[in-house]
Formats: structure tokens, sequence, C-alpha cells
């Protein structure tokens, strides 16, 4: 059960991170990924300057959009399109 919910979670986060930083369009798929792997990069982020956005569901799609859109915004750097 927490696999799925990890990838709905993540899902979410990447969804609402691809909304809020325009770029390119990765797809269910990525999104997902980028969603899972931004979460991880928004809590270490958000640990390293103590911020806390809440625990839940709500805490952990908040926290997994901000990494999304640093992430998104990483990558968008290093493959522009020309």
């Amino acid at each position: 059960m927490g696999i799925i919910i990890t990838i709905l979670i993540g899902a979410v986060a990447g969804w609402l991170g691809s909304l809020i930083y325009k770029g390119s369009g990765l797809g269910i798929i990525g999104n997902i990924i980028v969603g899972i792997v931004g979460s991880f990069v928004g809590s270490w982020l958000l640990g390293k300057l103590g911020v806390s956005l809440g625990s839940g569901w709500i805490g952990a799609i908040l926290t997994g959009a901000i990494g999304a859109i640093l992430i998104l915004f990483i990558l968008n750097l290093i493959f522009k399109k020309r």
C-alpha cells in the first residue's frame, strides 16, 4: 500500500510542479518520476533550511512540488530547446 501512496503523491506533486513551472512537458510518467524525486529533493532542501510544511498528504505534496519545480528548472537549464 505504501508504494501506491508514494506514486500518487509523486504524481500529484509532479503535476503541480509542472503547472507552476511552465517548461517542456514530460508526460504522466515523467511527472510521476519528477514528483517522486522532487519529494526527496524538497525534503532534503527544506530540512537543511529548517522549514517544515506540515505532515500528512498536503505537506508531502507541497514539499514534492517544491522539489519538482527545482528539478524542472535544472532540467530546462540543461536541455534547452533551441
